[in-house]
């Protein structure tokens, strides 16, 4: 018996694979996988770099469908909507003298505005790998916790390890305020989880060849590194900056001059100071100036007044009076809820200063005794009433929560 493509016999080989008419030897099979993979490669890197503009969706639309799920933010969703319609058109660019360069964003805004709801809402749309990454647990090569390296592995797997399709994709990276500075004395320790965090994110977010463990950090030393070219890959940064408006509240006061300017700072209310959030306020939070400049797009999320609140209830897709509809439904319930109810969450809501995560552990706490025992009950309909939800949320923890705030 002799291998039918290079002549060997079944001495001259380690493995004969039989077939229909005929063998192949495992070297035979394996060369043959290499030049298929190489064609197939080249034919999916052809259909990656013809985009369609024309199909694909227009910052209006792209705001459109953000609209459906995330309430209010008019601000940034025109910024993310803008930036991942040129994150297209850079990928299609005819390569000439203009380059077209990315633009990577920063959104600043309190906890519970829907930063990171933005992100997964636009990834359903997106037609590029989309991966969303958390910065908390980051530090410096050499130390407990994930090299910054492993920030590509979600987005590797996003595509099931395409290289190219990769550096064609976007990442979120959430909680960049984690990775602040510490402080702006010199300390004889090392900030390895702050500034040392910030240093090695530069080469990301600037554009280089990257060796991406694919298995993650250094738990698999033995494993081969995938080189990412991040030069296309378009990050997106979110975080909460808590305490950042006494930044910007300083530099807009050193920046009036006379009896009469302070008057006008004094009109200025605390909830609108991120509206004035700049560069500056930035590095005075603890991000150093090298990441602020890859960093050139800056927006803000507003805190979200009560009427966004009370449309957050009711209004999106997943809102959470429509999750409850659906759950009571399967039990063969109908579920309502009177104006008086919703009006109440609300105001607990804006007393708690929980934002929208308020809303869902008030409603979840108010519903945890229905949701026990109505399955059981042959109960055909059920209306939460503002009596019912006052009288749950006080015999619950919540109203120790209230006394202490």
């Amino acid at each position: 018996m002799r291998c039918d493509f290079c002549g060997r016999s079944q001495r001259e080989v380690d493995l004969l694979i039989p077939g229909l008419n005929g063998f192949i030897c495992n070297e035979c099979a394996e060369k043959a996988n290499e030049i298929s993979r190489e064609y197939l490669n080249k034919i999916n890197e052809s259909a990656l770099s013809d985009i369609d503009l024309k199909n694909l969706p227009k910052p209006v639309e792209i705001k459109d469908y953000l609209d459906q799920y995330v309430i209010g933010q008019e601000s940034a969703k025109k910024y993310l909507s803008v930036a991942v319609y040129n994150h297209y058109k850079r990928l299609s660019q005819n390569k000439d003298d203009v380059d077209i360069e990315k633009s990577n964003i920063i959104i600043v805004g309190p906890t519970g505005t829907g930063k990171t709801l933005l992100a997964k809402t636009i990834a359903k749309l997106l037609k590029v790998p989309f991966a969303i990454v958390d910065a908390t647990v980051l530090t410096e090569a050499g130390y407990v916790g994930e090299d910054i390296e492993s920030l590509l592995v979600r987005l590797l797997q996003a595509c099931d390890y395409n290289v190219k399709e990769a550096e064609r994709g976007i990442v979120f990276i959430d909680e960049i305020d984690k990775i602040a500075r510490k402080s702006d004395n010199p300390s004889i320790t090392r900030d390895v989880s702050g500034e040392g965090v910030q240093q090695g994110l530069l080469k990301l977010l600037e554009g280089s060849v990257v060796n991406v463990p694919p298995q993650g950090g250094r738990k698999h030393p033995e494993q081969k590194m995938i080189p990412v070219d991040t030069k296309n890959i378009l990050f997106i940064c979110g975080g909460a900056f808590e305490g950042i408006e006494r930044k910007i509240a300083m530099r807009l006061n050193t920046q009036v001059v006379g009896y009469g300017a302070s008057n006008h700072v004094s009109k200025t209310e605390r909830e609108k100071l991120l509206h004035y959030v700049a560069p500056q306020d930035l590095r005075a939070y603890g991000l150093i100036p090298e990441i602020i400049g890859r960093l050139p797009v800056i927006t803000n999320l507003e805190p979200l007044e009560r009427d966004a609140l009370r449309r957050i209830l009711v209004e999106p897709k997943n809102a959470i009076v429509k999750q409850y509809e659906k759950l009571m439904l399967m039990d063969g319930i109908k579920f309502s809820i009177s104006d008086d109810a919703l009006d109440y969450i609300v105001d607990k809501a804006v007393e708690y200063k929980l934002g929208a995560r308020g809303l869902r552990s008030i409603f979840e706490t108010i519903m945890m005794d229905a949701m026990y025992s109505m399955p059981s009950k042959k109960i055909k309909k059920f209306e939460l009433t503002r009596e019912y939800a006052e009288q749950q949320l006080e015999s619950s923890n919540f109203a120790v929560i209230s006394t202490s705030l």
